[in-house]
């Protein structure tokens, strides 16, 4: 009996979440070439881009791409550190790193998109120090 309950409380998770991430199936990741960041750098990025993204009903997430090196500079990293959350101020971070996305709008529209349109060039922006957990700290245009 234990058995059969565990694993129909195991099908029913998996069945709950059978639709989430539906808005972010077939998403291209373009790594682009960094001498600063991995890929595991830039994929613990893209999670927290995903996962912020995952809110957005009825959007669907076509493609992420790396900026360029370029981005992570002096005046970036100023800027990242100027956008900290009250709660981050105890952080300095010291690393940036930026990509843009593709993704459709609802049918409908609402809230701030356009009704069935592709946005393209939607940027992302996140800080850490040296090394640590990065934080998303704006997205748009």
């Amino acid at each position: 009996m234990k058995k059969i309950c565990k694993f129909s409380v195991w099908l029913i998770c998996v069945l709950s979440l059978a639709g989430c991430g539906k808005n972010m199936a077939d998403v291209t990741i373009d790594y682009g070439d960094s001498r600063l960041y991995t890929t595991q750098d830039m994929d613990a990025a893209i999670r927290l881009i995903e996962t912020t993204f995952a809110t957005w009903k009825g959007c669907e997430l076509h493609r992420i791409s790396y900026i360029s090196d370029e981005e992570c500079n002096a005046d970036n990293i100023t800027w990242m550190n100027d956008l900290r959350a009250p709660d981050d101020m105890q952080e300095t971070f010291t690393e940036c790193i930026a990509f843009t996305s593709e993704f459709h709008s609802p049918k409908k529209g609402g809230g701030a998109w356009n009704a069935d349109t592709e946005y393209t060039g939607w940027e992302w922006w996140l800080a850490r120090s040296d090394g640590g957990e990065w934080k998303l700290m704006t997205w748009g245009y």
